[in-house]
């Protein structure tokens, strides 16, 4: 399958402006106070351009039977190593495994609050030594657009071996301190066979709990489960994903399928009438099923690597809803969330979660997007501060 590209494009300005940084949640919500878990997180719905508060745990109640949840089990990698260029103190962050060995890696400069600042890439021959006399050899940009990631070449060991050793995951300057790696885990995690894994959290998932998933299942709720090992992110530059590793297995093609056909396919709105909806837990897991399809809508069994952007113009071909985060209005994430919604819905959500305080980045809010609700439907809500 040819996949299909796109970037921002240039002054796709967004109506809700700059997210101040203290809506940055700096720690996940379990220890933000006595008795919390995680699914003590506001939630923002929205059907079409309206808009209603939540809390996370209240999900359940929001989706109903015979919705499927498409959900990433990569695992989350403690991606962040210590090295040395030379003389001078780096951090190494891990963002891909190569077909043939090598790693994409980001290198920066550590600062004076415990996180990393960006650091010029390059040039080709750097060697950085990591611990236990394992080294990286930067050989080439991964991608042309940029070379903040490049390519290297291990030698002395293997990098999994070191990233289980002496690795930490990746943080950013707007959280408070370092987190053990199981608070980057989500519910669905399932180790791979390799070793690899996500090199920053399919955070999306990261309010559910195993009381919220049987509660779910309780009520008639799917699961499809894929893999989609997500990259190092772009902190400052807020570029499109790079190519990532995909695996959507025939059982989750399936269900996926079974549901759009249980309701006449993705031309009937599913708003309407009793079928139920496919929602994607996160953008990882819209690249995934969206990279999945054919040209004749079904979805199939694949894996490899993908290198999708879905934005406005290319659209969604099997997604009903979403489950994401908060994303900065540079963003990429946001032409994605506009394929689903609509360039409307998406500022009108955004400017009720500026205006309601919620919390942005991996510990924070969390968004559901689903479609509008039909004509003359009853609607019932509640209000969480």
């Amino acid at each position: 399958m040819r996949a299909v590209t796109g970037v921002p494009a240039a002054g796709h300005v967004r109506a809700f402006g700059k997210v101040p940084a203290e809506l940055s949640a700096r720690v996940p919500a379990e220890q933000r106070g006595p008795g919390l878990d995680r699914d003590c997180v506001r939630l923002l719905v929205s059907h079409g351009t309206e808009v209603a508060h939540h809390g996370f745990a209240e999900l359940p109640r929001l989706l109903r039977a015979g919705d499927l949840l498409v959900v990433n089990t990569s695992p989350t990698l403690a991606a962040a190593v210590d090295g040395r260029v030379g003389d001078a103190p780096v951090v190494v962050h891990f963002s891909t495994r190569g077909d043939d060995g090598r790693w994409a890696v980001e290198l920066r400069d550590p600062d004076e609050r415990g996180t990393t600042r960006a650091r010029a890439g390059g040039p080709a021959g750097t060697e950085v030594r990591l611990p236990g006399d394992v080294r990286l050899v930067l050989r080439e940009p991964l991608s042309g657009r940029s070379d903040r990631l490049w390519w290297a070449a291990p030698s002395g060991g293997d990098p999994v071996d070191v990233l289980g050793r002496h690795g930490r995951p990746i943080r950013y300057s707007y959280t408070e301190r370092d987190q053990p790696l199981s608070v980057y885990q989500t519910v669905f995690a399932l180790p791979s066979a390799e070793g690899t894994g996500s090199a920053e959290m399919p955070s999306a998932a990261r309010p559910f709990t195993a009381r919220t998933v049987a509660e779910l299942v309780s009520r008639g709720v799917r699961f499809a489960p894929i893999t989609l090992h997500t990259g190092v992110a772009s902190a400052e530059a807020h570029e499109p994903p790079y190519p990532e590793r995909f695996a959507v297995p025939e059982a989750s093609a399936r269900l996926i399928n079974a549901v759009r056909a249980d309701r006449g396919g993705r031309g009937t709105p599913a708003g309407k009438g009793g079928g139920g909806r496919v929602i994607a837990i996160g953008t990882t897991a819209v690249r995934a099923v969206e990279s999945a399809v054919g040209s004749d809508g079904a979805v199939r069994a694949r894996e490899g690597w993908t290198d999708l952007v879905v934005t406005p113009e290319r659209g969604v071909r099997v997604v009903d809803g979403l489950l994401t985060g908060l994303h900065e209005p540079e963003a990429s994430h946001l032409l994605m969330l506009e394929a689903v919604a609509g360039r409307a819905a998406v500022d009108r959500a955004y400017a009720a979660a500026l205006a309601g305080r919620y919390l942005w980045h991996e510990f924070g809010d969390a968004h559901l997007i689903l479609p509008p609700n039909p004509p003359h439907a009853v609607h019932c809500s509640s209000n969480h501060e």
